[in-house]
């Protein structure tokens, strides 16, 4: 774009105060490709999400009946002064929302319902079976669900072994362990006494039939319960007429798990008695989720559920060939089948040359990275035709190899030549260089950000000289200058199969910062974030969580028993334990914040009893906790705000009106600390606790490792729900510097710089470059050429996508990938690490 469009073609935005946004006034253009940039926590989704794409959601949702409102999940209303010129709206998010675990790469792209079509229409129906309609082919209908599994594909149970896991142990020293650990165990083991069973003697000595009937009996007997004594007391007791202490009812330990898996709130729960439960495939759909009529239907010789189990490539290829066959057919059905297949067809190369054709039809959303999930959309919407719509993205490029961004890019070149305006978020350079105007918030974040610091035709940053950003795009690139660290020595993992893995033996060097790079879907979350993970856990002898499913918001079932395989040959040498830090949230309610992640607010509370005013109120450590009763407010129970639940509007989170966002009790606000209470202490940020603390060596180091990482914008109290996952990942990282283990760690990491502004990936690298320093090992998954150029050595996957790739392409330092001839890395590599470039 050469010149300034006009003001009648802007999106003109007055007084925006969202979070921390300071009443800034900006013009957008519309029809073209807007970039917004600046550091992290800058402001930059606080003026595109929380301002421009919440103020059109809000305008949209006028003209909908309050009913329908509802249905949807709502924004809060923006808090700005005007908004002129805004076109209707539509948000492609990195979040995967309440996805069921039914969903699939099928039904997000609306591919199942053709193909499901397809199959209703112009399969191939074996001899007596009547026609189906298209609702028969989905697991997810009453028609089309096996009866057996319900359309979940496997059947989840107990069995005596999960339930009784050391049958060596007696009823009384709780050998059924599935039973609550609390009052409730207590309760079934003193019916089962009133009932005559010998809770004493082991398990295994116990009759069958009396160990079938506690574990799976569906009765619910009602027995007089009297604690402490023996059976024949109870009898007596019975027999003279003795009031029993209460009457309880007894519940067989697997409709115990059964129920309190389908019906508990409370997720702590629903988890534990997932842990007693085992699952095998459906017996009756073999796994295939469908009723067994459905599945006799076939096309290209194929039933729906293996159809849909090939991979977006393989389904092209498939289905151009059933394209030419049914070219010549003249009959209604081959007509209505050409044209469903034609509309798959070109649906899925949209996807295909988003670099996606890795994925099967049927994988489940859940065990989507943010990136493939944002590009599926993206190329739904492509095929939705729409015009004169703003699309608001969220860093698009995440999770993208240099060498699938180009892809990314002709994909947004689409929707803004079909007469779409696209305002994007986003840190990759070579994303924002495609900007025709570019809007820089900063300087920096949180409360030294929040202003538009340059709005207009890219080129124009360069005299912005307060930019955060400007360095990465017009300065020149340097190469490398310190030389690489020689790792004193190897770890051998052989074996590894996981997902597209098969059989892969890694050589892994020790005691230097490893990069693991290639391009998307080739392998290395995989082989880094869980195969590397699990192995060396296994190992070690740690326990660590690599479930991909966890970000799961419904009651799905628990997840199969499967993990990576692989071993370690030669033993584990010099590490001494390993260190996952992802990327993941530090909690999932407002009551985490980085103060009681990093163990600091421990610290805090103990300075704070200890104060001459809290000893002689005797208030001890607990009366300054926000999760302790004695301290918090009653009416907000410390969290400081209380939900205002409107009818047919999004519900608003308002100040509590008895402690007014403080969330504790008066008089331990009246307890103070050099000056400031300990509501003051929550909302200082990082950098002010860096100054307030000096003095306190317990928590001077740990505040200045934060302010060091980036994060001294953050307040101390901030909730956890306000970080992003790259917030979260640094104060991970900030916590385990703080601690300084000893001996040998390994640290894995896989794609730390998602959500990061190259300057903050600047910190960040100083950050991984400390703990190698210390004498440990880091291995990170990652696409940053920046990043992989400051390793001391790369491991490249390959050479291409899902079954095309898991492989190691290259290995050795950054200098040696980048001259290999057989590496999709190499080119994207060499700028950063080959003299002169």
């Amino acid at each position: 774009m050469s010149q300034t469009p006009s003001p009648h073609e802007m999106i003109r935005v007055r007084g925006a105060r969202e979070h921390n946004l300071e009443n800034v006034d900006v013009d957008l253009p519309r029809d073209r490709l807007v970039v917004v940039t600046g550091v992290s926590g800058s402001g930059k989704s606080s003026l595109a999400f929380g301002t421009i794409y919440a103020e059109a959601q809000r305008r949209y949702l006028e003209s909908v009946s309050p009913y329908a409102r509802r249905l949807f999940d709502q924004m809060p209303v923006p808090v700005v002064a005007s908004i002129d010129g805004l076109p209707p709206a539509v948000a492609l998010q990195q979040q995967r929302g309440g996805s069921s675990s039914r969903s699939s790469v099928g039904s997000l792209t609306t591919l199942s319902n053709l193909l499901r079509m397809l199959y209703s229409r112009a399969g191939t129906y074996p001899p007596g079976l009547s026609r189906l309609e298209a609702e028969s082919f989905s697991p997810n209908t009453p028609m089309g669900a096996c009866p057996k599994c319900h359309g979940l594909g496997r059947i989840y149970d107990v069995t005596e072994q999960t339930l009784v896991p050391d049958d060596s142990l007696s009823i009384r020293d709780r050998a059924v362990a599935a039973w609550p650990t609390a009052w409730q165990g207590q309760n079934f083991r003193d019916i089962l006494i009133t009932r005559g069973v010998d809770v004493d003697c082991p398990w295994r000595d116990l009759p069958k039939k009396t160990r079938d009937w506690i574990l799976y009996t569906e009765e619910t007997p009602t027995e007089p319960v009297y604690p402490g004594r023996t059976h024949a007391q109870v009898m007596d007791a019975i027999k003279r007429g003795i009031p029993s202490d209460y009457n309880g009812t007894f519940s067989g330990a697997r409709r115990y798990v059964l129920h309190t898996f389908t019906q508990s709130q409370s997720e702590k729960m629903r988890k534990r008695a997932a842990s007693f439960m085992v699952s095998a495939p459906c017996p009756v759909c073999h796994g295939q989720r469908l009723n067994p009529d459905a599945l006799r239907v076939t096309f290209d010789g194929l039933n729906i559920a293996d159809f849909a189990s090939r991979t977006l490539e393989d389904i092209a290829t498939s289905l151009r060939a059933s394209a030419k066959t049914l070219a010549n057919g003249k009959d209604a059905t081959a007509v209505a089948a050409r044209s469903m297949v034609d509309a798959m067809i070109e649906r899925i190369d949209v996807l295909l040359d988003l670099g996606l054709g890795y994925l099967q039809l049927d994988r489940g959303v859940q065990t989507l990275s943010p990136g493939e999930y944002q590009r599926l959309r993206l190329g739904t919407q492509i095929r939705s035709n729409l015009f004169g719509v703003v699309y608001v993205l969220d860093e698009p490029s995440s999770g993208l190899h240099p060498a699938d961004t180009q892809a990314l890019l002709r994909a947004l070149d689409g929707l803004r030549d079909a007469g779409n305006s696209l305002i994007v978020v986003e840190h990759n350079p070579d994303v924002i260089r495609r900007a025709e105007w570019l809007v820089d918030v900063g300087p920096d974040a949180g409360e030294r950000g929040g202003r538009v610091l340059y709005s207009g035709l890219p080129d124009g940053l360069r005299d912005v000289k307060d930019s955060r950003t400007r360095p990465y795009l017009f300065g020149t690139v340097q190469p490398r200058t310190t030389p690489v660290r020689k790792p004193p020595g190897t770890l051998e993992l052989t074996d590894i199969c996981w997902n597209n893995l098969d059989h892969l033996a890694l050589t892994l060097p020790l005691g230097v910062l490893v990069s693991v790079t290639g391009v998307s879907g080739s392998g290395k979350s995989s082989l880094v974030g869980q195969a590397l993970v699990s192995i060396m856990a296994r190992a070690l002898g740690q326990k660590v969580d690599i479930d991909p499913d966890d970000d799961s918001t419904d009651d799905a079932p628990p997840p199969e028993h499967r993990e990576p395989k692989g071993n370690v040959s030669g033993g584990t040498g010099p590490i001494k334990r390993m260190v996952m830090i992802d990327q993941k949230p530090i909690g999932r309610t407002p009551r985490s914040n980085p103060a009681t992640y990093t163990g600091l607010f421990d610290t805090i509370r103990r300075l704070f009893a200890e104060t001459p005013d809290a000893k002689k109120r005797r208030f001890d450590a607990g009366w300054f906790s926000f999760n302790v009763a004695k301290g918090r407010c009653p009416r907000c129970e410390g969290v400081g705000t209380v939900d205002v639940e409107l009818l047919f509007l999004p519900t608003v989170q308002t100040p509590c009106p008895v402690c007014h966002g403080s969330r504790y009790k008066p008089e331990v606000l009246e307890v103070l600390w050099n000056g400031h209470s300990i509501a003051d202490v929550l909302g200082l940020s990082i950098d002010d606790a860096c100054d307030v603390f000096a003095d306190v060596p317990a928590l001077a180091r740990g505040f200045d490792t934060l302010c060091r990482g980036g994060l001294g914008y953050l307040r101390l109290g901030q909730p956890a729900t306000e970080l992003s996952g790259g917030e979260a990942q640094r104060i991970k990282l900030a916590t385990e510097l703080q601690k300084q283990r000893s001996g040998h760690v390994l640290y894995v990491l896989d794609e730390p710089t998602t959500g990061l502004h190259p300057a903050d990936v600047d910190r960040l690298m100083l950050q991984l470059q400390a703990l190698v320093d210390q004498g440990n090992t880091v291995v990170l998954a990652e696409h940053d050429m920046r990043v992989a150029a400051a390793s001391d050595w790369i491991i490249d996957l390959g050479p291409g996508a899902g079954r095309k790739g898991g492989r190691i392409v290259a290995s050795g330092t950054p200098e040696a990938v980048a001259a290999s001839e057989h590496s999709v890395t190499a080119p994207f590599l060499r700028r950063y690490v080959a003299p002169g470039s």
